[in-house]
């Protein structure tokens, strides 16, 4: 849920302005545009666009002319009694000012100003993301391939490793290594299939590890487009919620297959979490062992014991199996009703857009992949011309 906090009154929007308008002093508001004008350069970074954006605009009301080609709003403004005007273009943030006397160091102090009035205004900031979350004006953004390629390198050196460590498996290697006594030679043997083997299982937990936080990412992106999830506040709230939750609401658990490997990806998980979550003491959880009348017995830990030792037998875990399964669900995932999806969120790798979800954009584009190759290739066109500044 959105923290109430966030959401400023009137009254407490009012202080804020105060507090920013004293701050960015001596910045203030005009309605005059010089036109004979140079680019002055800062020593010290300006804040984001949008910050300036909000704070002189949004906050302190300043004046702003519209959309040029590749130049997206113009502000003017004095500052120390000359006329400024800051623009975001295509490249960035840039200021322009009427012949000011060593510009850098003017540019400087604009820039700090304007650094100030930020700090100021921090708490409004907060405020306008709450509002367009609780609103659902917001888009999500989609890393959902740079984590699978994640998965894929990881898993492909693994099973690059474990190759090698067959192909060697008989091999070792012999080091001779001088005695402590005069003419007694010492040997070292090295066993490459050992170290390889070793070197692959690393992989293949790391590849699991990226697997799970694929899914954590690529599961929100599914439900908006199939329409599960449709508010900034539901976003927010399952962003923070359990792997199992987000399953649920991408997948359709009510056909069997699906609900197959939901079980089958849930007890990979949980085997793999005691793994790694409890020390890797053993692939069992094996932390402790007591001697008894029956001899040395395994303690372990496990979630189903709530945390506390057990001598019950458990499945061990085993990495290769484990991503057997994964690429099973990976290729059964993209498969069927969720291929269009996967055009989206795969190959076109674009942000989804909550409003999409909910005026049914996102419904007819999932209905079948020709529809969604079709969406995709409009919004990509458009997404270009935006980030050009082709208006």
């Amino acid at each position: 849920m959105i923290a109430r906090r966030t959401i400023l009154s009137a009254e407490q929007i009012e202080r804020v302005r105060g507090s920013a308008s004293k701050a960015i002093l001596p910045i203030k508001p005009t309605n005059k545009v010089s036109q004979s004008r140079k680019e002055i350069r800062s020593a010290a970074a300006l804040p984001p666009y949008y910050l300036v954006y909000f704070l002189l605009v949004e906050l302190l009301g300043f004046k702003y002319g519209g959309r040029e080609e590749k130049v997206a709003w113009v502000i003017p403004f004095e500052f120390e009694g000359r006329l400024v005007t800051i623009e975001h273009r295509k490249g960035g943030l840039i200021l322009f000012s009427n012949a000011a006397p060593k510009s850098a160091l003017f540019a400087t102090r604009i820039a700090k100003a304007l650094e100030r009035g930020v700090g100021a205004a921090r708490p409004f900031f907060n405020h306008l993301a709450a509002e367009a979350v609780r609103s659902s004006k917001i888009n999500v953004k989609n890393n959902s391939m740079w984590l699978f390629n994640r998965y894929k390198f990881l898993r492909d050196q693994s099973r690059e490793k474990a190759e090698n460590a067959e192909a060697r498996q008989n091999e070792v290697i012999t080091t001779l290594l001088p005695g402590k006594q005069p003419g007694v030679i010492g040997r070292s043997h090295r066993y490459p299939y050992l170290e390889l083997k070793q070197e692959a299982e690393w992989l293949a937990v790391g590849a699991i590890d990226a697997f799970f936080s694929w899914t954590e990412h690529v599961f929100i992106h599914i439900g908006i487009l199939t329409g599960k999830l449709k508010t900034g506040e539901g976003v927010a709230n399952l962003a923070g919620d359990t792997w199992e939750n987000k399953a649920k609401a991408a997948l359709d658990l009510s056909d069997k297959t699906t609900k197959r490997f939901y079980e089958e990806l849930l007890e990979i998980r949980r085997q793999f979490r005691n793994y790694i979550a409890h020390g890797a003491f053993g692939k069992q959880g094996e932390a402790f062992r007591f001697h008894s009348s029956a001899g040395s017995v395994p303690l372990t830990l496990n979630d189903r014991a709530g945390g506390w030792p057990s001598i019950l037998d458990h499945v061990a875990f085993d990495e290769t199996e484990a991503i057997s399964t994964i690429e099973k669900f990976i290729e059964h995932l993209w498969f069927g009703a969720l291929a269009p999806a996967r055009i989206y969120i795969e190959e076109a790798a674009l942000p989804v857009i909550l409003t999409y979800a909910n005026d049914g954009t996102y419904s007819k584009a999932m209905s079948s992949s020709e529809e969604m190759t079709a969406f995709v290739g409009h919004l990509s066109y458009q997404m270009d011309k935006a980030a050009n500044m082709e208006w």
